[in-house]
């Protein structure tokens, strides 16, 4: 008789586990809770600050939107930033103080140094802008320009991924976003040749902007 092959030895191995499966070595184990505890008195504003700064990104806190209008003008005039896209109506009063061209059609945003957006939460654990393609901006908002402007409010911060997972279910149910990313500083990768790459799939500087205010934005 033919000896079998090495992938028929596998695929019998695999089909006598499924007949007879073995116990669970640990039943106890909660497999829905959390698996990282938030620490007693941490702050959601500062955790997300640090972990944000750790991965690059450019953190910006304002405790009011003059304060916030100042230092988005600051951002602008430092560069400079000539041509700036903005995705959602809501942000046109804010920038329409600034020295810049905007322009708010989808085509346009190739054209444009930067691209501001909102976001649909902020996880505190990991440094973590949640964005999805509902936005104005949609997904060219998130990856087409240079650099890539975030606001949001400090009611956004959530702890953890589980929690930001919870709350885009609670939002959309069952009519989740096409597209739903977490962004985790600018855009970077190491494919070539092990050596670290800036903006290769999208914006090489990612900032953003908090407003410390118990409601959305938007």
């Amino acid at each position: 008789m033919k000896e079998s092959t090495s992938k028929e030895k596998v695929l019998k191995k695999v089909r006598d586990a499924l007949v007879e499966r073995m116990p669970a070595p640990y039943p106890d184990i909660d497999m829905e809770g959390d698996v990282f505890a938030r620490r007693e008195g941490e702050f959601l504003e500062e955790l997300f600050a640090k972990a944000f700064i750790r991965a690059n990104g450019k953190f910006v806190f304002s405790s009011d939107v003059e304060e916030l209008a100042e230092n988005l003008n600051s951002l602008v005039t430092s560069y400079p930033i000539k041509k700036l896209y903005y995705g959602e109506e809501f942000l046109s009063g804010l920038l329409q103080s600034l020295d810049v061209e905007l322009y708010n059609k989808p085509g346009d945003i190739f054209k444009c140094d930067a691209a501001v957006t909102s976001c649909e939460a902020l996880i505190a654990r990991h440094g973590t802008i949640v964005c999805s393609s509902t936005d104005m901006g949609g997904r060219k908002g998130m990856v087409a320009a240079p650099i890539h402007i975030v606001f949001a409010t400090s009611k956004q911060l959530l702890y953890s991924i589980k929690d930001a997972m919870q709350y885009l279910d609670e939002k959309y149910q069952t009519e989740l976003p096409s597209l739903v990313s977490f962004l985790t500083g600018p855009s970077r990768t190491a494919d070539i040749e092990k050596t670290l790459v800036h903006g290769a799939h999208g914006p090489k500087e990612l900032y953003l902007f908090m407003l410390d205010m118990t409601e959305d934005i938007k």
